[in-house]
């Protein structure tokens, strides 16, 4: 029966599966990093922007080869398992890191919707507000991917490829109305350290952070072999190509004071000098809908990661049901639950490093992973070694710029890990 209704379900295509990749990646992570980059490097942003992507390239390398060879959607859970088959442990910690990696930008994504959307009202800074509408747009998500794979898939389409649109428009706009050019900008910006790019560039691998998601529908998609690789690099491609229009845009007709002053809503901001109250309000729309595709792609992929690995008891059983149409109910409520938990807790900045921190290290071992097997995948010794050597350069390099600049929330971060390592352990014993 089960194999039945997977055969039945097969509903995703290429431009769903895009979709989803994109929806993970192109959500709060751009209007964050973007204020964060001309603070530290000015006008070098967009080709840190670029290195970021370069090094998501290679990790998503690893993730290909090893979705094409296993087709699990368990996906970097049950590819490390797999791969590392003799240490319950190790598979347990990866699960437990990876899938509250996943929350905490799940969180994130629904917080910086009420953002956008209560920042027309007066009572646009009312935390209690604030926090209620997240929820809300959290419970409207949970919905639609209880509702139907096929339904969610063309809703995220629809989300998707409109916010590009809108995104693309606007960024253009900008560019058209720039007040000064770039050897101007570069000139300004001639003091800046290479070490300085790097870290940023670092940095920046979170806002391409989902295109793995993509993965976790192997059971909803057709032909894995051709579909993964096609959907997951056309999404990093269009995803590079988004942020360094969006950054040119921004740093060609905005003042740096003012990206680094507003930082989240530099875009709106700007948008709305250049072209008054509309272009602030289609920046808006843009943001809604970068954030609300986050939350559906994340939150239907990582529900069905968060079941598998139930199903291996790491996690509490009852997290593994299925419907008859093969949604795990129980994962998708469990992850709303929680993720609006994070919400509530009033910590979501420190949780939002956390996640940044988690997917470089899972990274780092998903290129460990195909490398130990690269024959069997048929992979490059070459480019997945520069993989490894890029990602462990950045995870050192994203640490190091947190101790140095935030020092409490670096604490805060290895305080969580140890909490989850914990719950690892008991669970991997109990097993």
């Amino acid at each position: 029966m089960d194999d039945i209704h997977r055969k039945r379900d097969k509903t995703l295509g290429i431009p769903e599966l895009i979709a989803i990749a994109l929806g993970g990646m192109v959500g709060g992570g751009i209007f964050t990093i973007l204020g964060i980059s001309v603070s530290m490097i000015g006008a070098y942003t967009p080709f840190a922007i670029i290195l970021g992507g370069i090094v998501a390239a290679l990790a998503a390398y690893s993730y290909i080869k090893l979705g094409v060879y296993y087709q699990d959607e368990g996906a970097t859970y049950s590819f490390f398992k797999r791969t590392f088959p003799n240490s319950a442990f190790a598979a347990s910690l990866i699960g437990w890191w990876v899938i509250f990696g996943y929350i905490s930008t799940l969180s994130l994504y629904a917080y910086t919707f009420s953002s956008y959307a209560l920042s027309s009202f007066s009572y646009a800074n009312d935390e209690i507000i604030r926090k209620l509408v997240a929820g809300v747009v959290i419970f409207v998500f949970t919905l639609i991917n209880l509702w139907s794979v096929k339904g969610m898939g063309k809703i995220e389409d629809l989300m998707v490829y409109t916010k590009l649109v809108i995104l693309i428009i606007i960024s253009f706009v900008l560019i058209n109305h720039s007040n000064t050019t770039i050897p101007n900008l570069l000139n300004e910006s001639k003091d800046v350290e290479f070490s300085a790019i790097l870290i940023v560039a670092s940095i920046t691998f979170v806002a391409y952070e989902g295109f793995q998601l993509v993965i976790n529908a192997v059971n909803e998609m057709d032909n894995p072999q051709k579909n993964i690789p096609i959907a997951i690099y056309s999404a990093i491609a269009l995803a590079i190509l988004l942020y360094v229009v969006i950054s040119f845009g921004a740093i060609l007709a905005i003042s740096f004071d003012d990206i680094i002053a507003n930082k989240e809503y530099a875009l709106a901001s700007g948008a709305n000098k250049v072209l008054g109250h509309w272009g602030n309000d289609l920046v808006i729309i843009g943001a809604l809908l970068a954030t609300s595709s986050a939350i559906s792609g994340t939150l239907f992929g990582a529900s069905r990661q968060m079941s598998i690995v139930a199903k291996d008891g790491f996690f509490p059983k009852f997290l593994e049901k299925r419907n008859i149409y093969n949604i795990p109910t129980n994962s998708i409520l469990m992850m709303s639950f929680l993720a609006f938990c994070l919400i509530l807790s009033g910590s979501l900045k420190l949780i939002l490093e956390f996640g940044s921190v988690t997917f470089l290290i899972v990274s780092l071992l998903m290129a460990i992973a195909n490398f130990k097997i690269r024959d069997k995948t048929d992979s490059s010794f070459f480019i997945t070694i520069l993989a490894i050597v890029l990602l462990l350069a950045s995870t050192i390099l994203i640490i190091f710029y947190e101790f140095q600049v935030e020092m409490e929330q670096m604490f805060f971060i290895v305080f969580l890990y140890v909490v989850l390592t914990f719950l690892s352990w008991i669970y991997s014993k109990r097993k």
